[in-house]
């Protein structure tokens, strides 16, 4: 079965990349956005399969050799060889098109907003927020992704009780989907004088971004108004009424955005928000319509759920959903966290993996 889903997906691509050359494709922006977004995303399958050709036709060709008893000796144990070693790349190349086949997430390629919140702790869960939102937008950074600010409360000390960021780039969401969830600190605070170690928590909360047409918005059920910066003071605050607060009447979401100049761009941006905010509702919904019959263990996305902690004094992280600890606490916060995000995405494959055969 897997073959004749490789072999249909050789067709299309094929079928694609004659299209691509027809003038009245290359000619219709969209429809050529379209098929080259469909191309991308068969080449790597597409690659991997003529990769398994290539060495099942060797491998048929060792065996030939080795029933050949013509030849001599020694060239029939050196085909013996090539043999088993392509039968081994073989079934190697199978498993890892099993993976490539598998359907992916469609929100895998968005962008994301990110939502940090202060948790328990006080002023000390305010100041690690700070740490977190430095931590994402560096890790951004080695990714090419572009960070942007929507809205942003902070503490005197530098400590952040919310804030909502939107990452730009191409795979976005398929990094950061596994972030979201209660955020554990366990360190000395600076605001301590006894030298204890607090424990402190903060909330993550990742959202795919979506399109204006994929959620349904009545203009009637929105309410604008102007208002001032909820930031701390200092250069940050906004003086005028620039900054948005958002009341969506039916579903009770509030955003305010207020790190724009312009009243017209924070608007555009809450907007933005909302479409995004109103379609991880509708995401949520399907996702408990099917958990009964299949849920990955990592990818629950449930927020009240601790998964990970951040011990200071023995400088390790801890990811509790697949019980993976790294002490190297200080390359972690400054962005390094493939080490984790990695295993975490290769959890949710092997658990998708096993649901598809368990259903097949």
């Amino acid at each position: 079965m897997i073959f004749t889903k490789l072999q249909r997906a050789e067709d299309r691509y094929r079928e694609i990349e004659q299209a691509m050359t027809l003038p009245e494709v290359a000619s219709d922006a969209k429809e050529y956005a379209r098929l080259i977004k469909e191309y991308k995303s068969l080449e790597p399958i597409i690659e991997k399969y003529r990769e398994y050709k290539s060495a099942r036709d060797t491998m048929s060709g060792a065996e030939e050799i080795m029933r050949d008893g013509s030849l001599e000796p020694e060239l029939r144990e050196l085909a013996e060889e090539e043999y088993h070693e392509y039968r081994d790349l073989c079934d190697k190349i199978t498993e890892e098109l099993k993976i490539l086949l598998m359907p992916r997430d469609p929100n895998d390629s968005r962008n994301v907003t990110v939502e940090i919140r202060q948790g328990a702790g006080g002023e000390e869960a305010a100041l690690f927020g700070a740490d977190l939102y430095r931590m994402y937008t560096m890790y951004s950074d080695s990714r090419r992704f572009k960070v942007e600010v929507v809205s942003r409360n902070e503490t005197e000390l530098g400590g952040i009780k919310e804030i909502t960021f939107n990452i730009i780039g191409d795979g976005a969401y398929s990094r950061f989907k596994f972030e979201s969830g209660v955020h554990r600190v366990q360190r000395i605070p600076v605001t301590e004088s006894n030298g204890r170690i607090q424990t402190s928590t903060v909330t993550v909360a990742v959202l795919p971004e979506a399109e204006e047409v994929e959620v349904e918005v009545n203009p009637a059920d929105i309410k604008f108004e102007s208002c001032k910066s909820s930031g701390a003071g200092g250069q940050h605050i906004n003086k005028t009424e620039s900054a948005v607060r958002l009341t969506h009447k039916p579903s009770g979401i509030v955003i305010e955005c207020d790190q724009e100049r312009s009243q017209l761009q924070n608007k555009e941006k809450a907007l933005r928000l909302l479409y995004t905010k109103l379609y991880d509702i509708k995401l949520r919904e399907q996702t408990e319509s099917i958990a009964s019959t299949r849920k990955s263990q990592v990818g629950s996305g449930d927020r009240s759920e601790k998964i990970r902690t951040y011990n200071f004094p023995q400088s390790r992280v801890t990811d509790h959903r697949i019980n993976k600890t790294v002490y190297s606490l200080d390359a972690f916060l400054d962005g390094d966290i493939d080490v984790i995000v990695d295993e975490l995405i290769a959890q949710d494959t092997a658990e998708r993996l096993k649901g598809e055969q368990n259903e097949n």
